[in-house]
């Protein structure tokens, strides 16, 4: 089973999930400079940010679309609709 068609069937892992947030909060903590009080406001952003990619997942281009850089495209995304 190719990495689209796990995602669209719901095979992705809680770890493999956990690693994904965990990124794309580092992401948002980089992004506001990695100030300290925000640790719970990142992860909470970043498990929506996340849960809305895999929900859109089907939609996306083959490929690694799940990677770091991917994420980090989307949390921009989702700060500049936001902010």
């Amino acid at each position: 089973m190719g990495e689209q068609e796990q995602v669209r069937s719901g095979a992705i892992g809680p770890e493999e999930r956990h690693a994904m947030i965990a990124v794309a909060a580092y992401y948002l903590a980089e992004a506001r400079g990695f100030a300290p009080g925000c640790e719970e406001e990142d992860w909470l952003r970043a498990e929506r940010a996340i849960e809305e990619l895999l929900a859109g997942a089907g939609d996306a281009p083959s490929g690694k679309a799940l990677d770091a850089v991917a994420i980090r495209h989307a949390l921009r995304l989702g700060a500049a609709r936001d902010g």
